[in-house]
């Protein structure tokens, strides 16, 4: 599996808030956090866009690092990722992602 597949399958290495991390990108960081305030309604601002992948060592984003629940079940669980869950199939957590990600479910089949 490849290295930067989150827990619920998506790709971090061409998530936006990680590549404004590794290139120090700090307009990409205010496009992400004006992106993300929106679809979530919620205030985020270009200093919560730091992230070096969901699996890896390093920086989080506050969601990413404590708040989404696939990553803390994952991690409650010692699970690689979802796909080495045998409630996958049935989790409405990762089914949130996976129910509607093609990419994402052939991600943690593969």
């Amino acid at each position: 599996m490849k290295q930067f597949i989150a827990y619920c399958g998506l790709d971090c290495e061409v998530c936006e808030a990680r590549l404004a991390t590794v290139r120090n990108d700090n307009e990409l960081r205010r496009k992400v956090a004006a992106e993300w305030s929106e679809l979530n309604k919620v205030e985020i601002t270009p200093e919560m866009i730091n992230c070096e992948g969901c699996r890896m060592e390093g920086l989080k984003t506050p969601y990413c690092d404590s708040l989404c629940p696939i990553r803390q079940c994952a991690l409650s669980k010692g699970v690689e990722t979802c796909g080495g869950c045998s409630e996958m199939e049935s989790c409405q957590k990762v089914g949130m992602i996976i129910g509607g990600n093609a990419e994402a479910r052939r991600n943690l089949q593969g």
